[in-house]
């Protein structure tokens, strides 16, 4: 399923820090450790395990994530300042992602500062950080609203400290995919770093936007599960893992089939529910109704289906409403050993259409078998009536 001579992509996913951010979010720490453990058994790579500056509680969560000793980089989120990389030493972190402003709007109202000024304090406090021995990776804020010499001269004064990697933030949600694609090609042409891309969803092209920007050279996408986050969320690690090897010829360490199961414990978590039409951890995804496709997929599985279900440890499932035609009743019944005519089935059909109109939902497959076998009594008795009858005028 993965294209020959795709390149490996690193999934950083920030689930336990942007994704808490999304409003009425609270993770306890043992919903933290679980979460963790569970990104760690998919084979994410990287996690940013929360905001140590937000207090000693969230140090210690962060603490015992990194005491867990999982197989993955664990990281924290830092602003451009001293005190936020000593709370992530206390948390016992090896790497922090330093987060800078990189537009105007946000230098002047947050940091009161120009561009080189903002360069000056990332020089100052990024080498703090490396002094303290930590790895560093330069968050670039409102990357996507920023003037890209603005982006080479901070990048850069970080660079000659060794930051090991820049963060292009699209904060708002505001690029499209050939946007994206133009910025981090611009980037990387004009810089050594290596690109990591955090895509908002606030209109709806997160995912689009990380792919885009990986077929422009970004090596790291920064997801969450279930795309939760402020706002309208982020990138959600699901859709970008799996649509990865489609549509950039790249690919990740991440196990689709642990990917139902670590959206149901975020789901959880966050008290939230997985819509049952969400890409890739829906329920309904690989469940089919319409007749004309039922049809197709009996006679062959990719005639309607572009994914193959086993991919991500499911199945299809043929389901009866409305939109149902015969071949899908034949199915269902065919698999108890009973076999529709044309007379039964239908007024079989005839029947489930009716219900499903009345009721507005699915027909229960047993519902259907018990149906079926009324109508296929009903003709039984009507031919050995009409048999009896030709009998008797004989």
């Amino acid at each position: 399923m993965t294209p020959a001579g795709s390149h490996r992509i690193s999934i950083n996913d920030t689930t336990l820090r942007d994704g808490e951010q999304a409003p009425g979010v609270v993770f306890s720490l043992a919903e933290k450790l679980a979460i963790a453990r569970e990104l760690a058994a998919a084979g994410v790579d990287e996690i940013e395990a929360g905001t140590p500056a937000m207090g000693e509680e969230e140090v210690e969560a962060i603490a015992a994530i990194v005491s867990a000793n999982l197989p993955l980089r664990v990281g924290a989120w830092c602003r451009l300042n001293e005190s936020d990389v000593d709370a992530a030493l206390r948390a016992g972190v090896k790497m922090v992602n330093i987060s800078a402003p990189m537009s105007r709007l946000q230098m002047r109202v947050k940091l009161k500062a120009e561009p080189h000024e903002v360069a000056a304090r990332v020089t100052r406090v990024i080498g703090y950080a490396r002094e303290k021995g930590l790895e560093v990776a330069l968050g670039g804020e409102d990357s996507s609203r920023a003037d890209l010499r603005d982006i080479g001269l901070i990048a850069g004064a970080a660079a000659k400290l060794g930051v090991f990697r820049f963060r292009f933030a699209d904060t708002l949600g505001l690029l499209d995919p050939f946007s994206t694609y133009e910025y981090i090609k611009r980037l990387r042409d004009e810089t050594g770093l290596a690109v990591e891309f955090h895509g908002h969803n606030d209109l709806g092209l997160a995912t689009a936007n990380t792919l885009a920007a990986i077929r422009a050279g970004a090596s790291h996408a920064s997801v969450t599960v279930l795309g939760l986050g402020e706002r309208a969320g982020n990138a959600p690690l699901e859709e970008v893992c799996v649509a990865l090897p489609r549509t950039a010829e790249a690919r990740t360490g991440v196990d689709p089939t642990r990917l139902a199961a670590l959206a149901e414990l975020v789901a959880h978590a966050a008290r939230d529910s997985i819509p049952r039409a969400k890409p890739i951890v829906g329920a309904d995804i690989f469940t089919h109704e319409s007749g004309i496709h039922v049809a197709g997929l009996l006679s062959d599985v990719r005639t309607y289906q572009g994914l193959d279900p086993a991919m991500l440890g499911r199945q299809h499932k043929v389901v009866i409403g409305k939109h149902s035609g015969l071949a899908a009743l034949r199915s269902i019944c065919s698999a108890i050993g009973i076999e529709l005519d044309a007379k039964a089935g239908a007024a079989l059909l005839a029947r489930v259409k009716a219900i499903a109109k009345m009721t507005k939902s699915l027909v229960p497959d047993g519902r259907v078998r018990q149906l079926a076998r009324e109508e296929i009594s009903k003709h039984q008795r009507g031919r050995s009536d009409q048999t009896a009858q030709i009998s008797g005028e004989l």
